[in-house]
């Protein structure tokens, strides 16, 4: 049996997107849920197209977007790759998920809270823990919540499946985004045992994807392993001149040139232009001018 690697494109959105017991699973397990009440029952997919109410406002696309029972909003990306921008897309992308639930005139305690979760596949912080929860909290005295957005970040690098206690399922679905793969033949036992994780690595077998998929697959790391050795040579080039300013002109100039490759080979693939601003986080003019 040959398996395709789940954080690829086409595979997270089709795990992820189309079976809603596996996205249920899968924020149940990564999301700071702290009481049995909390967690999601049902779910219902929302266009991951965030189109604004003007013409004159950023459109934004998502993996995964849905909504449970009480209408909370949960966003789910997978970033192969770490730029300085991600960040404030990431906010952006909550934002306008937030307040674009309430229709004019209609009262603000009919907001429900978004999550915002984002799997990485790089690293971004000197903590040597691999998740990250952000909220707005009052820092010097309260430490009162703002409720309304929360925001987890996983460096998925960072993990390992013995470096996190108690929570069983939060290790097998990160040991699945991390251990399957194209050089995987058998699933491991651990995975294999648990229904909704041997579903999701069922979904990974090339043999479910046509001849076109699985070109737009291959597409697919071509695009990110060029990616990848441009940020590398630029940050290489920074640290050569010796000087910390340099590094950092260095990274953030290949950061640029990384994201205009990856953009150009997106254009020339006739990529929608919400979906190459989505991975390059590049502006319509920038792309236009490619």
């Amino acid at each position: 049996m040959r398996y395709l690697n789940p954080k690829a494109d086409l595979t997270f959105k089709k795990v992820f997107g189309e079976h809603p017991d596996l996205i249920i699973s899968f924020l149940n397990a990564l999301l700071p849920f702290e009481k049995p009440e909390e967690e999601i029952t049902q779910v219902e997919y929302l266009n991951p197209e965030m189109v604004p109410q003007t013409p004159f406002h950023k459109d934004s696309i998502v993996d995964v977007r849905c909504k449970d029972q009480s209408g909370r909003q949960f966003i789910v990306e997978m970033q192969m790759m770490w730029t300085s921008a991600y960040k404030q897309r990431v906010l952006f992308n909550a934002s306008k998920a937030y307040v674009s639930q309430l229709d004019k005139g209609k009262d603000y305690e009919l907001l429900q809270p978004v999550y915002s979760l984002n799997l990485v596949n790089d690293t971004f912080s000197d903590s040597k823990g691999y998740y990250h929860d952000f909220r707005i909290v009052e820092e010097t005295e309260t430490r009162e919540v703002i409720e309304g957005l929360r925001f987890i970040f996983i460096e998925l690098p960072k993990f390992t499946p013995d470096n996190y206690q108690g929570k069983k399922m939060q290790v097998l679905w990160l040991r699945y985004l991390t251990e399957i793969n194209e050089k995987t033949r058998e699933a491991p036992e651990e995975l294999m045992e648990n229904p909704e994780i041997k579903k999701a690595v069922t979904q990974l077998e090339e043999s479910a994807f046509s001849k076109e998929q699985l070109l737009g697959y291959d597409h697919f790391w071509d695009v990110v392993s060029t990616a990848k050795m441009q940020i590398s040579s630029s940050r290489r080039e920074g640290r050569e001149e010796g000087l910390e300013e340099g590094e950092k002109i260095g990274i953030e100039k290949g950061e640029k040139k990384k994201a205009k490759e990856m953009a150009r080979l997106m254009k020339v693939d006739n990529e929608p232009m919400g979906k190459i601003i989505r991975y390059t986080n590049l502006s319509e003019e920038e792309i236009n001018s490619l």
